[in-house]
Parts: structure tokens; C-alpha cells; sequence
């Protein structure tokens, strides 16, 4: 295998690797990377979820995202919106140390963990 193959092979098996777990009341584990390679499942998936449980207030916890970047922000952000059309209260706790700097630098922090 080449260095060039094997430097790209994590991005292209973990497409399909972010699930959203349910740890019941409203709260969900989000768990695997949340990055540009799993930006539109995680944002589908969310959505699901969001759109689709009874509880009117629900807790992402992220401690389990184990990569991230700004289209993994991207995704938090946009859900916290499908929340609120939906008449729910959304808000993410445990966001790992590279998403958190992330939300931070992008002045969002707040709003993620207080949520919507």
C-alpha cells in the first residue's frame, strides 16, 4: 500500500461510521468522527431524530465523537435550527476538546451548550 493510500484510507471507510445512540429521556450519544466525510449522514441522521422523537427537550452528548472538524460543527449548528422549526429544545454536552476550540474560535460555544 503507498503512503498517499494509506494517509486517505481513515477518510474513506468512515463515511458511513457516525451514529446517533439513543441513552433514553431525550438523550442521544453521538458517536464516531463528525467531519466533511460524515457531514451529510450525521446532519440526515440528526434530523431523523430530531424531527422524529416525542421529547420536546433533547441532549446530544458528543463525548464519543472521536474526530471533528468545521463541517462537524457545521452539522451541530444546522441541527440546533431543525430543533427549533421542529418546537424542540436541542443542546449538545461533553463536545470533545478540538470541536469545543472550533465552536470557540467561531464564537458558538455558548450556543451549543445552552442550545435552542
Amino acid at each position: 500500500m503507498s503512503t498517499a493510500a494509506a494517509a486517505t484510507a481513515p477518510a474513506d471507510t468512515s463515511g458511513g461510521a457516525f451514529r446517533l445512540v439513543a441513552a433514553g429521556d431525550g438523550r442521544f450519544s453521538a458517536d464516531g468522527p463528525l467531519t466533511f466525510a460524515t457531514a451529510r449522514r450525521a446532519r440526515d441522521v440528526g434530523a431523523r431524530l430530531v424531527t422524529g422523537v416525542d421529547s420536546a427537550s433533547l441532549e446530544i452528548d458528543c463525548a464519543a465523537v472521536i474526530a471533528s472538524d468545521s463541517a462537524g460543527l457545521a452539522v451541530l449548528i444546522d441541527l440546533l435550527g431543525t430543533a427549533k422549526r421542529a418546537g424542540r429544545r436541542l443542546r449538545y454536552a461533553q463536545l470533545p476538546p478540538g470541536l469545543n476550540a472550533l465552536a470557540s474560535i467561531s464564537d458558538v460555544e455558548e450556543l451549543l451548550t445552552r442550545g435552542v
